[in-house]
């Protein structure tokens, strides 16, 4: 991952173009059936990186053993895309995984301590809200990437921070390292993320609600990514 990342995710210099960062649903039901889409998606268009974010019905976190079991099945897909795996909140999970490293909310594991855990090839995400001192305290402490939202109503997610556009434009000018733009985002919606400067957009039930469209929706994501160049 720390490769691909290094001209993608870990330096931002050599991103013009926005990219595609996918979020799985937190339940999946029929895993075989879920591995068909993927396939789907990543067959159509370049995607950077696929977050494992599983969750219970109370949306607690869902068990390690479960996890692992996804991260299993998928991760030859992925592999065979170049689309790197990150797994949410859990550092041991990521490190047991030998995945390619871990998104941390700011209730979860502190960066010190996964950092130490998964070395220093691993990937290390912040989501810090719509706050530029959060931002600030993940890039001093060594994030390779930053977390900004959510900009949109999200049906996978109770929004709590809201974000605007605004914090998008100012980190982009003034910040190296590549920032990620989550929450609500869709065909309908993503120009104006990208415009603004998002280095990669997240994407949930933008992609995986179209389950019989999967393939062209991903195409026509890429697209809209690649006609604005930073």
């Amino acid at each position: 991952m720390k490769v691909k990342l290094q001209s993608s995710i870990t330096n931002k210099m050599t991103v013009n173009v926005c990219q595609l960062y996918l979020i799985t649903p937190p339940q999946i039901k029929d895993v075989n059936l879920f591995c068909l889409n993927l396939e789907a998606a990543l067959s159509a268009a370049p995607v950077s990186c696929l977050q494992i974010r599983l969750k219970k019905e109370n949306n607690e976190c869902e068990d390690d053993v479960i996890i692992l079991s996804l991260f299993n099945k998928i991760k030859p897909i992925c592999d065979k895309y170049g689309t790197l795996i990150i797994i949410n909140d859990n550092p041991y999970v990521a490190k047991k995984a030998r995945a390619d490293g871990v998104h941390l909310g700011q209730k979860d594991a502190d960066y010190s301590h996964a950092r130490e855990l998964l070395g220093h090839e691993a990937i290390i995400g912040i989501t810090c809200h719509n706050s530029k001192e959060l931002a600030f305290n993940a890039v001093s402490s060594g994030a390779d990437y930053v977390a900004f939202g959510a900009f949109y109503s999200s049906e996978t997610k109770y929004i709590k921070h809201k974000a605007n556009m605004e914090i998008l434009e100012w980190w982009q000018e003034a910040m190296e390292i590549p920032c990620v733009a989550i929450g609500g985002i869709d065909i309908s919606n993503v120009e104006n993320i990208i415009k603004a400067g998002a280095d990669f957009i997240a994407l949930s039930n933008a992609i995986w609600s179209n389950s019989e469209d999967i393939a062209s929706v991903v195409s026509q994501l890429s697209q809209l990514c690649h006609q604005h160049i930073h």
